[in-house]
């Protein structure tokens, strides 16, 4: 039971270690993951697994672990923003494979691209033909970013000649039955407020509410519980 109770402790500290480490990173680590990043995030995983079922390793050789990778990516993160030659080679380059509409076939190979993979990758972005696209280009990380040739693109506001809309962010009030109290009161509401506004959309009790939202223009929106 003894080592039970140790691989228990050391798989909560090792979680909270790592928690904290993504933490001091920042978010933007989680999001733009690139081949360095992905190098990194194995070593660290088999650095902590073995620490976890290695006899003789204890909660220091977990920290130790933890700690070195973390110094390791915020020294690599440091150094890519005071050179910035070395970008290219930590965080890779991104590349033009469609370029005024022609499909750069050098350019796909060099990023063991076919076409396959080229055609997901549209769609995924809503172009179902490459007759619609004008740029494409490989990110870093791996995602292809499109610009599509005007005659597809959305028209906008600008487009039509019609004048800026404002356009403001909606505040959740209501998720899964409970009141989000800071919300409603950073947003300038009371809270009997919002009990009167459930009402009169057909609410008996906020309990009754899965989400509700609200914007300045639109009010207040809420979704029963299906």
């Amino acid at each position: 039971m003894g080592t039970y109770a140790e691989i228990i402790v050391e798989v909560i500290f090792g979680f909270l270690g790592l928690f904290l480490l993504t933490k001091v990173l920042g978010k933007t680590q989680m999001n733009q993951i690139t081949v360095f990043d992905f190098i990194a995030a194995i070593a660290a995983g088999e650095l902590f697994g073995n620490a976890i079922f290695d006899p003789e390793a204890g909660l220091t050789h977990i920290a130790v672990a933890i700690i070195t990778w973390g110094l390791l990516m915020i020294v690599i993160e440091k150094i890519t923003q005071r050179y910035k030659r070395t970008r290219g080679f930590f965080e890779g380059k991104p590349s033009v494979i469609i370029s005024q509409g022609e499909i750069r076939y050098e350019d796909m190979k060099a990023n063991k691209m076919d076409f396959n993979q080229l055609m997901h990758q549209l769609r995924s972005n809503n172009v179902f033909s490459i007759a619609e696209v004008d740029y494409a280009i490989i990110e870093a990380n791996g995602t292809l970013s499109i610009l599509k040739k005007s005659a597809y693109q959305t028209p906008t506001r600008n487009d039509l000649k019609l004048p800026e809309q404002a356009n403001p962010l909606p505040v959740s009030f209501i998720l899964d039955g409970e009141i989000i109290k800071d919300n409603v009161i950073n947003s300038g509401q009371t809270l009997d407020w919002l009990h009167q506004e459930i009402k009169k959309l057909g609410f008996d009790k906020v309990a009754e509410v899965a989400y509700a939202e609200w914007t300045p223009t639109d009010g207040l929106l809420a979704k029963a519980y299906r």
